[in-house]
């Protein structure tokens, strides 16, 4: 089983978490750390230019309550809030923080996804830790 398993969230509305939780719980032993990850993509300076002031202080906020709420649902299990490119984060948390096991949610893929690519796929072809996609 696994040791340190990352879960990527993202919070769109959609909900949809408790796949992710229930295969994380799965593949878990006695002392997992279990991680739940939300990315803030960072936004470009024109668009902050126009954004009220202090409103990427109350999304982060917001977000860091969505995720208390979570992370209750999960015994033992931490969350992270970070800024970057989704794929890139992920990867390069999962390394910084010895992941063993990264269990990441993807829609179903569509035409866009073969030019353009999803972060779950980004997440696959570059990890070096194991990769469980759940759809």
């Amino acid at each position: 089983m696994y040791k340190n398993i990352l879960i990527p969230i993202v919070f769109d509305g959609a909900g949809g978490h408790s796949e992710s939780l229930e295969c994380a719980s799965a593949l878990s032993e006695a002392g997992t750390n279990i991680t739940l990850l939300h990315v803030i993509e960072n936004l470009p300076s024109y668009v902050v230019a126009y954004l009220p002031e202090k409103a990427t202080d109350r999304l982060r906020a917001e977000l860091r309550d969505e995720m208390e709420k979570l992370v209750k649902k999960v015994p033992g299990a931490k969350g992270e809030l970070i800024n970057g490119h989704a794929g890139r984060a992920i990867i390069e948390y999962a390394n910084n923080h010895a992941v063993d096991l990264i269990v990441i949610k993807s829609h179903r893929p569509g035409f866009h996804d073969y030019f353009l690519g999803s972060t779950a796929a980004y997440v696959v072809r570059r990890a070096q830790c194991a990769v469980h996609v759940i759809r």
